[in-house]
């Protein structure tokens, strides 16, 4: 066979009216026609026979009366009148039908009087009610009327004769006159039949040759249809067959074109067809194929294992081999497509052995091959899955390496780790790991570029390979991170791969262009002790000592202690960090203001100038003060997440407040930030946009920046100062006095405040020392145009100090405790500016900034 056989290529037609409709149409129109004419024909004999009887009729009544009038005997008068009782009784007939309201009905009894038969009269009324005024009825009619009128001569002559002999006296001129009007209206009346009678027949066979040609032209459109239809027919078989062949060659093209293996066979398994796809499958031609049974067509290998690295198992099922097992599987999916009624698959991959010993992986999908309802084979369909074990190896492969080194990758790592961990101990150490995380690479990537940071690390990726042990295993951590697991390795020796390690990158040289690229390493080396269980504990201390190596002055080797001080640090800070960043995704800080009230009268008409603090809620509901939590966030790069934090909310809060007509209106609000908020360039677009979000005016806005802060970034100080100012916004240099150089980079920031550091301010009444620091930044601060605040006015007393010193502002428990700030929650964060949705801990958890300025 060229191809499987298309079952449904086409739509059936239903039989009547695709084959015998046109057939039976017109038999019944010839049935019709031929019915017709048979009564139509049988009316016109009941014309004819009633023509027969009516001139019969006036005959016998012109007969009797003759002889009644000759006689005078009343027999021959009873018969006269039965005689003219059928053509009178016609007449009648004729004029209900002629009236301008027929009476059928009575025709009908008049028709029956005259003597015509009961099945004919139907026929009379019906044509003489139809067609009595057409051509062919109108001369007979015409006849059948003179005649008519004789015989009521004849009707009105004969009752003058009966009452003649009735009255007696009858003379022999009266009789010889009736005689004559007899014979006359008998000379009349003749002709009048003969005429009928030859217009009736002449009508008749008009009628016949009409009835006749109309039977011959519906033979003819028969015979005309019939060829028409055959012709149709066959054109129709014409167009089936190509459309069937069209089908078969759509067919054999499509199985031509299908990627996967197909293979027909019959009810016994031999095979009746291969596509080509089938045929370069297995390696066999479809012509030497035919015919085979399918097991030896299908040389089927062991399947593969999931375990097995090639893709080839030796596994065994149910005590058999593989090839056996997999063989009785093939056999037993045909006998389900064969028995079955539905698609039988089988997704197991199965190495189909060719003629020149080479396997392909397929899969085989069965299903019954049904002819006209009738089971006639099966259809295999042979999947090659090559490409898809070969790509599930590569994902493999992609799941546990790093594609930029090809070293393994984090969790492949941190299998291999745990695997290590859970192994019985022979010794007290297991062996040891090494966290590597590269010095200053983003120097490399920010100078240099990105191809330049992948091929120094590609380079370090090769320098490490070559110092590590057979067996050992080095992994790709992270962007810059990488980790070493020594398995069995003593501490002594794991020390010295370390240092050698250290010592092999502090000499090496990367050439990239008119450049030579060098790094260091920071190394934290753990040894896997019979204390360390944990893959997450193991993970946590080696981050740890990395952390150490670097806080050493990196390019160092830090080896893990469990008694360390600077660890436990560490780990105090790391709590403190996650801390922080749980409170920021459950919004557990608070703001609290402290209002900076003037030492002299209020030129704001008696708003209010507060400053916003920061507070950490606790679990307990404790309140807990940033001195404990902001280091940890400044170490750890969560300052400027603190920071943006108390700006967002603090907008809300005021936005909220200019709602509250009863609550006293804030003039200024001082926020703080930190010295990376201050070195981020994308602070002040920020700023702007919560500005314009919470419509708040930046002149009720004093932003404060610490001395440090400023002059570690001074730039970028001087360009945010001068831009936010612009707006109309305020800036106070919080902490002056504390730095070393306060009064030279003064005149370079254009700040509105100087706040007088409150170490100065809280023991100037004892230190004469203090209070000349505080007397001569308040004539400097007034010298440049700028007024001064003093914090940590804690008593009276220092506020009469500082009020006679000429102090503008003061800020302490001597005028007033800081006290929460009406919480008003800020918008979804579907509501923001574009770019903003990510939670803040996540969007500056990665950066190292300083938390300077968080608290009050």
């Amino acid at each position: 066979m060229d191809a499987p056989r298309p079952l449904q290529g086409l739509r059936r037609r239903p039989w009547t009216s695709g084959l015998a409709g046109p057939f039976i149409a017109i038999l019944i129109l010839q049935a019709v026609v031929a019915s017709a004419s048979l009564y139509v024909l049988s009316t016109v004999r009941a014309f004819v026979a009633g023509e027969s009887q009516w001139t019969k009729g006036q005959k016998d009544a012109i007969h009797h009366l003759g002889q009644y009038v000759a006689t005078g005997e009343g027999r021959l008068y009873e018969q006269f009148q039965q005689s003219l009782q059928v053509p009178m009784a016609d007449r009648e007939a004729r004029l209900l039908i002629e009236a301008p309201d027929p009476d059928l009905a009575g025709a009908r009894e008049a028709f029956l009087r005259g003597g015509n038969h009961p099945s004919d009269v139907p026929g009379l009324i019906w044509m003489l009610h139809l067609f009595r005024d057409y051509e062919i009825l109108r001369e007979p009619i015409h006849h059948w009327m003179q005649g008519d009128e004789y015989l009521l001569r004849l009707d009105t002559l004969s009752r003058e004769i009966r009452a003649g002999y009735m009255a007696g006296g009858v003379t022999p001129d009266r009789v010889q006159r009736w005689q004559r009007q007899v014979d006359e209206i008998d000379v009349g009346v003749t002709p009048a039949a003969t005429d009928f009678s030859a217009a009736m027949g002449e009508s008749s066979r008009r009628i016949m040759g009409w009835l006749l040609w109309l039977n011959v032209a519906t033979v003819a459109a028969l015979i005309a249809l019939t060829i028409a239809h055959t012709r149709q027919l066959m054109g129709q078989r014409r167009q089936v067959e190509a459309t069937l062949e069209a089908e078969r060659e759509q067919a054999r093209t499509t199985l031509a074109a299908i990627g996967d293996g197909i293979v027909t066979t019959d009810l016994q398994g031999n095979v009746r067809y291969m596509n080509p796809a089938a045929e370069s499958l297995l390696a066999r031609t479809r012509e030497a194929s035919v015919g085979m049974p399918l097991a030896e067509l299908l040389h089927v290998g062991h399947r593969d294992r999931p375990g097995d690295a090639d893709g080839v198992g030796a596994g065994a099922v149910d005590g058999l081999d593989g090839t056996d097992a997999t063989l009785q599987s093939t056999a037993q999916l045909l006998e389900r497509a064969l028995h079955g009624n539905a698609a039988q698959h089988d997704e197991r991959p199965h190495r189909i052995v060719r003629p020149d010993a080479t396997t392909v992986p397929v899969t085989l999908v069965g299903s019954p091959l049904m002819n006209q309802g009738q089971l006639a084979g099966a259809v295999l369909v042979l999947h090659d899955v090559t490409r898809e074990q070969q790509y599930l190896e590569q994902l493999a492969w992609q799941a546990s390496h790093d594609t930029l080194t090809g070293l393994v990758n984090r969790r492949e790592f941190e299998r291999r780790l745990a695997q290590l961990l859970a192994r019985p101990r022979a010794s007290e150490v297991a062996g040891a790991l090494l966290y590597i995380d590269l010095d200053q690479f983003k120097v490399i990537n920010d100078t240099c570029g990105h191809p330049a940071g992948d091929e120094m690390l590609r380079e370090v990726c090769r320098m490490l390979q070559r110092g590590l042990r057979e067996g050992d295993t080095l992994a790709r951590l992270g962007g810059d991170e990488f980790g070493v697991l020594l398995q069995g390795c003593p501490p002594q020796v794991a020390e010295q791969i370390a240092e050698q390690i250290r010592h092999h990158a502090q000499e090496l040289r990367l050439a990239w262009g008119p450049r030579t690229l060098r790094t260091g390493l920071s190394i934290g080396l753990v040894h896997l002790t019979a204390d360390l269980t944990s893959l997450q504990e193991v993970l946590r201390v080696a981050d740890m000592a990395c952390y150490g190596a670097k806080e050493r002055g990196r390019n160092t080797v830090y080896v893990y202690q469990s008694q360390d001080a600077a660890m436990s640090r560490h780990l105090d800070d790391m709590h403190w960090v996650q801390r922080i960043r749980q409170a920021l995704e459950q919004n557990r800080f608070q703001l609290y203001m402290q209002e900076i009230a003037p030492l002299r009268a209020a030129p704001d008409g008696g708003g209010l100038h507060v400053e916003v603090l920061l507070r950490l809620q606790g679990e307990g509901g404790q309140s807990i003060s940033p001195g404990e939590f902001v280091p940890a966030a400044e170490r750890f790069g969560l300052a400027q997440a603190l920071d943006r934090w108390v700006v967002e909310h603090t907008f809300a809060a005021l936005a909220a407040r200019r709602l509250q007509p009863d609550a006293r209106p804030i003039t200024l609000c001082a926020i703080n930030l930190s010295g990376m908020s201050v070195g981020d360039e994308s602070l002040l677009q920020y700023l702007r946009e919560q500005m314009a979000r919470y419509g708040v005016p930046a002149d009720q806005l004093c932003f404060e920046v610490t001395e440090t802060a400023a002059i570690a970034y001074l730039p970028n100080a001087i360009h945010l100062i001068r831009e936010l100012k612009q707006q109309g916004c305020h800036f106070a240099l919080d902490d002056f006095g504390s730095g070393m150089s306060s009064f030279t980079y003064l005149r370079h920031l254009p700040v509105d405040f100087l706040k007088i550091d409150g170490a100065l301010v809280r023991d100037m009444l004892e230190d004469s020392a203090n209070r000349a620091m505080v007397e001569m930044i308040n004539h400097i601060g007034h010298v440049m145009g700028k007024r001064t605040i003093a914090e940590f006015a804690e008593t009276p007393a220092i506020l009469e100090g500082l009020r006679a010193m000429g102090v503008d502002y003061a800020q302490g428990h001597a005028i007033s405790r800081p006290e929460p700030m009406p919480h008003a929650p800020p918008p979804a964060r579907g509501d923001g500016p574009p770019g903003r949705s990510a939670p803040l801990s996540e969007r500056f958890a990665g950066r190292d900034s300083a938390a300077g300025g968080l608290a009050g």
